[in-house]
């Protein structure tokens, strides 16, 4: 493990931009404004979209001359890219897209409006991220869990660790990768400079099967695995996720104290801990920033409403629903789980049937959202009582006084996010 030796640059100067680059940049910009002003809502994407039209290396333009990290994986990615943007802040300004526009059209739009920032920490797509690579030439790549997700979209998650396994292999910087997710292991494990993390995170249902051999994967006790048939096992950390703390490399324990819930947030701190402090920012500052993070584009959040205060928490797919049901079983509020099915969502609803509803048993539950009865459905099966309320801020209504909580589907939480913010 090593640190990495940043360059003293000063990030992507418009002047320093070849022509062709800096006239496209102007024009995504003009665009992004004027659908801004049209409240068409694509204002964060169409401007780098129409940049990348009229010059397809506008991205690779935009990153050179910067410290790039990128963050991927399943789950976690805006959360650890805000973090790790915070940490980051305290070598100079950052170029971010942490509100969740993670293709390169959203990449582009975000470094157009810093073109200054000598840093850049981007949220990636999985499926996007070796094109971001090649674009990017990253100091820092963070792979922080695969899962199935989206399966009509995305594709199965073996297809999505071969690619990412193709792609680090070009990443001449640190990679850092959680060596409990038996994927990311694999797709980490070649690269030339690993920092390995140990999260904790509990989700393994993806991975029975060795994604290098196609054999069986050992359990030893709840820490440590490896394939029956070839050599792939879980690498020694260098970094560790405790409950509420971390151990750096050299065996300091630094208390995390999150304003952000749950065990999966302690690992996104000490994954952009551990990636921020590859780039040379000391570890005790960029936990201090870290704690100052509270809300994620919505995430978390808590709203008043008819004399309830509903919290709300985005889930997109099993490992996600899974962490955060295991996070509302420390209370035991009523809860309203809200699901639609668009594009963005993926149209196959298949995956709530690997949810552990059944924690839900025994509290009030009111399945919202434009497939209310599909869930429902599942909720049947798992023996959970509930109601239907297809409009979710009606549900929360429909709930008694006091705390809720809100769980929802990418476009569901969305569309609540905005509404409870008329």
């Amino acid at each position: 493990m090593q640190e990495v030796r940043l360059p003293n640059t000063p990030g992507a100067d418009p002047a320093r931009l070849p022509l062709r680059t800096a006239a496209a940049v102007r024009l995504g910009n003009m665009s992004s404004k004027l659908s801004q002003k049209m409240g068409l809502g694509a204002g964060g994407m169409i401007g780098g979209r129409v940049a990348l039209r009229l010059d397809p290396q506008a991205l690779a333009h935009l990153t050179s001359g910067r410290s790039v990290a990128l963050v991927t994986g399943t789950n976690g990615k805006t959360t650890s890219t805000m973090m790790l943007s915070r940490a980051m802040s305290f070598l100079g300004e950052v170029a971010t897209n942490h509100g969740g526009a993670n293709m390169p059209d959203g990449h582009v739009t975000a470094l157009s409006k810093q073109p200054d920032a000598p840093y850049a920490v981007l949220e990636v797509d999985e499926g996007y991220f070796p094109e971001v690579v090649r674009a990017a030439s990253p100091a820092v790549a963070v792979l922080l869990n695969l899962s199935r997700d989206q399966l009509d979209r995305v594709g199965e998650v073996r297809t999505i660790e071969k690619s990412l396994r193709t792609a680090l292999s070009s990443v001449t910087g640190v990679v850092v990768a959680n060596c409990d997710d038996i994927m990311v292991t694999s797709a980490a494990r070649d690269s030339a400079n690993v920092v390995w993390v140990a999260t904790g995170t509990g989700w393994h249902n993806d991975a029975a099967s060795c994604p290098r051999c196609g054999d069986p994967i050992r359990w030893e006790g709840a820490e440590h695995w490896q394939c029956t048939g070839c050599d792939l096992a879980r690498p020694r950390p260098h970094w560790v996720t405790g409950d509420g703390y971390l151990v750096a490399p050299n065996g300091m324990k630094v208390e995390l104290s999150l304003r952000l819930p749950g065990k999966f947030n302690q690992a996104n701190a000490v994954m952009a801990t551990a990636a921020a402090a590859a780039l040379g920012v000391p570890v005790e500052e960029a936990v201090q920033r870290l704690r100052g993070v509270s809300n994620v584009a919505g995430r978390y959040r808590t709203i008043q409403r008819s004399g309830h205060r509903a919290r709300l928490l985005l889930s997109k797919n099993p490992a996600g629903w899974s962490e955060t049901l295991t996070v509302v079983r420390e209370a035991d509020h009523p809860a309203v789980l809200v699901i639609n099915a668009h594009e963005a969502d993926g149209r196959d609803l298949s995956w709530l049937w690997d949810v552990p509803f059944e924690r839900m048993r025994g509290r009030q539950v009111i399945a919202s959202g434009e497939r209310a009865t599909d869930l429902a459905v599942r909720l049947t099966y798992a023996e959970v009582e509930h109601t239907i309320v297809p409009d979710p801020l009606l549900a929360i209504d429909a709930m008694p006084p006091g705390p809720v909580e809100v769980i929802a589907n990418y476009t569901a939480f969305r569309d609540l996010n905005a509404r409870a913010a008329q």
